[in-house]
């Protein structure tokens, strides 16, 4: 298997880096779907949302649309058999006498309308500030035997109350539930349908929804089963499109990501599958690179006790093996071989015994490698010094040796001659 070069791990170290800073970026910079989210729509999945309500209704027996489109094509809905949720609508100023018309055309259909917040797109609709002092939350007192005080005490947000001093419907208004005199759920008849308002779209709420009095007086509200259900989405700025499912996500720091990752396959698959040429020439390692070799893996584990150590055991190697020392004398100490040399060789070699002790003592303790240095290259200097003294009497004793075999040969061949002349 070819080794990985060292340039291959640099760019895969640099992609993979890249990997984790934009992960990194993304998880810190994406946007993120707050549960803070005020409004009621379809899509919102925290408290304030209707996305519990959206997806309830249908296992209800309701059939549940989005109404993505102006009130002006409520025209074109079969109103009697429809029911409009305009939860905390934002209306236009431009549009809201349109729209009013519009809403009005389809009660008087036999359509049904539940309006929450502002009443202002209700015919003959108005309210209040609310004048019972509540904290967040106001649990209401039905009133009456309508279809909407039957639901029981109810959780809603005191944010306004319907005007009754100042409104024209006179009995054909019906105050259903209160937050202590403020009437905050009403319903009246308008031509064949019917207009209802709450004061807040809690009831209708995931959080709302989570009591068992919200979900009647939603029902309640809604009307009989089999209906159709339109939760108005136009009024509050959602528009419909193929990339609904994806809102809140961070689309394009993920096109990004996707885009590195085709990027890096690409490459380590070029990078790998490409052609492949052979050297020339294939190159051996030489012993000078071997030795290279050793002396990074030693610098990198900053074993300098072990290079010490190797110099003195081949110096007394070498003391043993070709200057005659005795393994005894070795044994003894420095101080023995230095006082061994002197009696065969002559000379001072105390340099040498300090050297050997240098080593015995780095060979347990740590030495700078610089220092370290310095003891084998002494250690190294001693054996060519030994070496020097050893090579002119192996030339000497070479000598000696080939003169007496040359006189042997002529004792030899002058007894042979001797010999044939008697």
């Amino acid at each position: 298997m070819r080794a990985v070069a060292g340039s291959d791990k640099k760019l895969l170290a640099w992609m993979g880096g890249g990997v984790a800073v934009l992960i990194l970026i993304v998880s810190v910079l994406a946007p993120k779907k707050s549960g803070n989210d005020p409004r009621p729509i379809v899509t919102n999945n925290g408290t304030a949302g209707a996305k519990a309500a959206f997806l309830l209704l249908p296992q209800l027996g309701y059939k549940v649309e989005r109404w993505d489109a102006p009130e002006d094509q409520l025209d074109r809905v079969d109103a009697s058999k429809t029911t409009l949720i305009m939860a905390d609508v934002y209306m236009d100023p431009k549009q809201l006498k349109s729209t009013e018309a519009a809403v009005k055309r389809f009660l008087e259909r036999g359509g049904r309308v539940l309006d929450t917040g502002g009443a202002t797109l209700l015919p003959e609709g108005k309210t209040g500030a609310a004048t019972a002092q509540h904290s967040e939350l106001c649990y209401t007192t039905p009133e009456g035997q309508g279809p909407l005080a039957q639901a029981g005490q109810v959780s809603f947000g005191d944010n306004g109350a319907w005007d009754e001093k100042d409104s024209k419907l006179g009995p054909a208004l019906h105050v259903e539930q209160r937050c202590g005199d403020d009437a905050v759920a009403v319903r009246y008849a308008v031509g064949k349908g019917e207009a209802i308002w709450w004061s807040s779209s809690m009831p209708l709420s995931n959080r709302g929804l989570h009591e068992d009095a919200s979900l009647k007086l939603l029902l309640a509200t809604i009307g009989a089963s089999g209906r159709t259900v339109l939760f108005d989405e136009y009024n509050h700025g959602v528009a419909p499109g193929f990339w609904d499912g994806a809102h809140g996500l961070p689309l394009r720091w993920l096109f990004l990501q996707f885009a590195l990752i085709a990027a890096l396959l690409v490459l380590s698959f070029s990078r790998r599958n490409g052609p492949i040429r052979m050297p020339v020439t294939v190159p051996r390692t030489s012993p000078v690179e071997f030795a290279e070799s050793m002396g990074h893996l030693y610098q990198r584990a900053g074993a300098t006790n072990a290079a010490t150590g190797m110099a003195r055991r081949r110096l007394l190697r070498f003391l043993q093996a070709e200057c005659g020392v005795a393994r005894i004398t070795i044994d003894e100490g420095p101080a023995a071989v230095a006082e061994a040399l002197q009696e065969r060789f002559g000379g001072d070699w105390s340099a040498l015994r300090r050297h050997l002790e240098d080593a015995a003592h780095a060979e347990s303790t740590e030495i700078a490698p610089n220092s370290a240095l310095k003891l084998v290259q002494a250690l190294d200097d001693d054996i060519a010094r030994l070496q020097s003294i050893l090579t002119p009497k192996r030339v000497e004793a070479v000598t000696r040796e080939t003169i007496a075999v040359h006189e042997s040969v002529n004792d030899r061949n002058a007894e042979l001659v001797s010999a044939t002349k008697e």
